[in-house]
């Protein structure tokens, strides 16, 4: 069913949602001249809807990409861009500009993940808009972790209840992409509850994925592994997800906090291109089920976001 608001004189912002449970197109606005009022709408479908979509946009430079992620929050710096000693030259070391080729040995986000989940403060929103899409293919799926969570078992909610996973940018960052770069020896690392609450609408979330989340804290290695790999499989679940078919400049805005994706990788030898720009969100909070409130010593961990 589509829903319309008033977003400003003689603007109404147009909400298509893809499937029950997660995905809308947004159509009305332009985010070169999105309102105050404009934006919280944006803001609200978001939340609603964990992942929308907008077709027909400009194409953003990386100032403009930057200062609409900045409406979110604190601009989020990817693993790959950080150093030591930043070059003043960079003023928008936040953009990761995305590109994959015929010459590409691997292709970012082919797997299931939710963006750089092994920061101690993970992504809260990315925002990605493609300039050059293939003819055919390059589609993004997402799953919903909201509906993940659901769907287990009330014996499996209780199992989980007040455990935390190992998240490790080791594997992705310094195996499959070979990345030591700023880097060096080090790389992101953080316990994260395995269900976390969302800051928002409050909702308990399955929070695990296949690219970064490595072990869980307090299982043995092989218990802990054969767990995961149920976790895994189980919010990766046809039923959860829906798909997105990109157009040039496009963007996608989701929310890593209650969503996983999966960049399909099935274009070879076409070209994939574009930007992404992440916003800083705050410390995952633990959802526990004897307790809807904020656990004591908590209070004050979750980010304000500026909207």
């Amino acid at each position: 069913m589509m829903a319309a608001a008033k977003v400003g004189l003689g603007m109404t912002l147009t909400i298509s949602p893809l499937t029950p449970l997660l995905g809308a197109e947004v159509s009305g606005l332009n985010v070169l001249d999105l309102s105050d009022a404009g934006f919280d709408s944006l803001y609200e479908a978001l939340v609603d809807h964990s992942v929308i979509f907008l077709r027909d946009q400009p194409t953003l430079t990386e100032a403009e990409h930057y200062d609409l992620a900045s409406r979110f929050g604190e601009v989020h710096v990817h693993p790959f861009a950080r150093e030591a000693k930043p070059d003043p030259a960079n003023q928008h070391p936040g953009v990761l500009r995305i590109r994959t080729t015929d010459e590409s040995k691997v292709a970012a986000g082919n797997r299931w993940h939710s963006d750089v989940s092994c920061d101690a403060r993970p992504p809260q929103a990315s925002i990605l808009q493609l300039h050059q899409v293939p003819q055919v293919g390059g589609d993004t799926l997402f799953s919903s972790m909201y509906a993940a969570y659901d769907a287990l078992s009330v014996q499996m909610k209780h199992y989980l209840d007040g455990m935390t996973a190992r998240h490790s940018g080791e594997e992705s960052y310094r195996k499959l992409f070979r990345a030591d770069i700023a880097l060096g020896s080090q790389w992101p690392e953080a316990d994260h509850p395995i269900v976390r609450r969302h800051p928002d609408s409050g909702r308990p979330a399955l929070y695990v994925d296949r690219e970064f989340t490595e072990s869980i804290n307090g299982l043995p290695k092989e218990e802990g592994k054969a767990l995961l790999e149920f976790l895994f499989g189980h919010s990766e679940r046809a039923n959860f997800q829906c798909r997105f078919r990109w157009s040039t400049n496009a963007i996608a805005i989701w929310d890593n906090r209650c969503v996983l994706h999966h960049a399909m990788w099935d274009y070879w030898p076409q070209e994939r291109r574009g930007h992404r720009v992440s916003v800083v969100g705050e410390v995952p909070l633990m959802w526990r089920l004897d307790s809807d409130r904020v656990p004591e010593g908590r209070e004050g961990t979750t980010v304000k976001l500026t909207r």
